[in-house]
């Protein structure tokens, strides 16, 4: 269940929650991987949202489509990162997160 919500990190936060949520009481790994994936989606999501946002805005509205999709490589390279570590059961740290659920 961690290594999955590493994966899905870049696609914001919905999908890294239910994981958390069904691993979560499996082990103290889980719950912790969970988490860490978890906030990384929140993240994201703002990420998506601030850019939507931008894309509203006249003239540097063509900026949005840009950042989005940075939004979504950078995603994807630490989501790897984070699954590859959770198959060697090691423990990833994000290096862009907020610890909002703890």
């Amino acid at each position: 269940m961690p290594a999955l919500a590493h994966l899905t990190t870049p696609l914001g936060f919905l999908l890294p929650l239910i994981f958390w949520l069904v691993g979560k009481d499996q082990s103290s790994f889980a719950d912790s991987e969970g988490k860490a994936a978890l906030n990384f989606g929140i993240v994201v999501t703002i990420g998506y949202v601030i850019s939507a946002v931008i894309g509203f805005i006249p003239i540097i509205g063509l900026l949005s489509l840009l950042i989005n999709l940075a939004i979504f490589v950078v995603a994807l390279i630490f989501g790897l990162q984070g699954f590859q570590a959770a198959q060697k059961g090691q423990s990833y740290r994000y290096p862009f997160t907020l610890d909002l659920v703890k």
